[in-house]
């Protein structure tokens, strides 16, 4: 491969990677650190707990048919997670986004919200972000999932801990030693056993696409035989 480059002097050179002992070495160690993080991720889907995913769906599956509402949450790559799992929920379990008399999952990311997070991280804590919004929201048989590689985000334990106290179920996705502080809190905590952010967040992420292919499946099971036309749906067997 040859790459044709512009230098200061606007002179035309060549460059052969090929020919190049560095980028040689280097495509090397590139090729073999890909593959560390493939066996990693690998492991981390492996070590999956896969009772706890059913646990899960069926947390949520009581919540949808008692009309209550899922609240999610979590911090930098897990925030956007949360986002992420909003939309999924949201839209991608429905059997047809154009059936106005189909019954919908009512789901919120509490991560969206950056004047709300804002104006308590300046005027109180940013521990407090998350707690105070679920006060203004939060109501019992509701559901709070909490994204977390560690599980010990002063701000998230805040929110379960308030969560509990209201008699609202918790799901934990989350990662590194038994979950931390948070694995110990939830109803139910579905573990990613890896100690990098990396392969967790991936997984996490994996898990929300399985919870939401999972609850169309169970739509589409008690609606009798109608079957998911929602190109949104992340896996559909069949």
């Amino acid at each position: 491969m040859v790459l044709t480059d512009v230098i200061s002097s606007q002179k035309r050179v060549e460059f052969d990677f090929e020919s190049n002992e560095f980028f040689k070495m280097s495509n090397k160690s590139d090729i073999s650190f890909i593959e560390s993080y493939f066996k990693e991720v690998k492991k981390a889907l492996d070590s999956l707990d896969k009772r706890m995913i059913i646990k899960a769906l069926k947390i949520l599956t009581e919540a949808y048919k008692e009309n209550h509402v899922v609240y999610i949450l979590g911090n930098g790559g897990s925030a956007a997670n949360a986002s992420h799992m909003s939309a999924d929920l949201s839209k991608g379990t429905l059997l047809s986004v154009h059936d106005k008399k189909e019954k919908r999952l009512r789901v919120f990311s509490l991560t969206d919200n950056m004047a709300l997070i804002s104006a308590y991280s300046n005027d109180i804590d940013y521990s407090e972000v998350f707690v105070q919004q679920l006060k203004n929201l939060i109501v019992g048989g509701d559901i709070l999932i909490v994204i977390s590689g560690s599980g010990n985000s002063v701000n998230l334990i805040k929110a379960v801990r308030y969560a509990k106290y209201r008699k609202v179920k918790t799901i934990g996705l989350l990662g590194f030693d038994e979950g931390g502080k948070i694995g110990k809190m939830v109803d139910c905590p579905i573990l990613v056993k890896s100690n990098h952010y990396g392969p967790v967040e991936d997984v996490h992420l994996v898990i929300n696409h399985l919870l939401t292919s999972l609850f169309v499946n169970a739509k589409s099971t008690t609606g009798g035989s109608r079957k998911s036309g929602n190109n949104s749906t992340p896996f559909r067997n069949y």
